[in-house]
């Protein structure tokens, strides 16, 4: 398998691990969805629904592959998704922390871009 196959293949994973650590709350009617257009290579998982009288939207992973990297665009989840990346055999120099300013990724253990 291709290294962008691979990649594809362990972000599917890894957003299918953090679907399932999603809690159905009582008074909570929100499904967590995995949103993956390999196409284009961009990657989320959403949550929607609603909770009580408010509606729920927002996505809580995002990542892309750009020039063959992962991209974490964004993530605001309680364990760092590059964490589980790593883990799942993904250099640190095909990860890039999207979501930190360009000047401030060059003092990361991860890519600059």
């Amino acid at each position: 398998m291709d290294k962008l196959n691979r990649y594809r293949e362990i972000i599917r994973q890894v957003l299918e691990l953090y679907a399932s650590w999603s809690k159905r709350n009582p008074g909570v009617d929100v499904v967590t969805e995995i949103v993956a257009d390999p196409e284009r290579d961009h990657y989320e998982l959403l949550h929607v629904g609603w909770e009580n009288e408010c509606r729920v939207h927002y996505a809580s992973l995002h990542l892309d592959i750009i020039n063959g990297k992962i991209w974490i665009q964004d993530d605001r989840t309680n364990r760092p998704v590059a964490d589980a990346l790593l883990e799942a055999g993904v250099p640190s120099e095909d990860i890039v922390l999207a979501f930190q300013p360009p000047e401030v990724r060059q003092f990361t253990e991860f890519a600059a871009a």
